[in-house]
């Protein structure tokens, strides 16, 4: 009596567990874009908020200007009269737009009111800015 697998077991348990781990890895690979959204999201609005508080903290106006893939947090020199960067971050697997760059004051308000748009092949998210400071994303799509 033998005891074991022939190779024609072997090789078909092979076949199966290979498609088992190709279906698996096709359907978290569909999942980066949903994350890479929901990170850039989560990234403007934590650079949206730290400029707000470092603008109360420091007494300095500070601003987000955004581009097609990322923003620039700038800080007002008011020696010089001019903005300087503070911070630039490019976001991976989403575009960016928004109709003003918001100006956050040191009394604690934001001037430039902005609605900003972050969106990729797996939705869009409107972000809004209050005159308090308010800052609330929305999913759109």
């Amino acid at each position: 009596m033998k005891k074991g697998f022939t190779l024609l077991e072997a090789a078909l348990a092979l076949a199966i567990l290979s498609t088992i781990v190709y279906l698996a890895s096709t359907s978290f690979l569909n999942l980066i874009p949903k994350y890479q959204l929901e990170k850039s999201v989560w990234e403007i609005r934590s650079a949206l908020n730290a400029a707000r508080y470092k603008s109360l903290f420091e007494g300095v106006s500070y601003r987000v200007r955004f581009s097609d893939n990322g923003y620039t947090v700038e800080k007002y020199d008011d020696a010089a009269k001019k903005w300087n960067p503070a911070g630039r971050r490019t976001l991976e697997g989403a575009a960016v737009e928004a109709n003003n760059a918001p100006l956050f004051t040191p009394e604690g308000t934001v001037s430039g009111l902005a609605t900003i748009t972050v969106s990729n092949v797996r939705g869009k998210y409107k972000i809004t800015l209050a005159i308090t400071g308010r800052i609330k994303s929305t999913r759109i799509i």
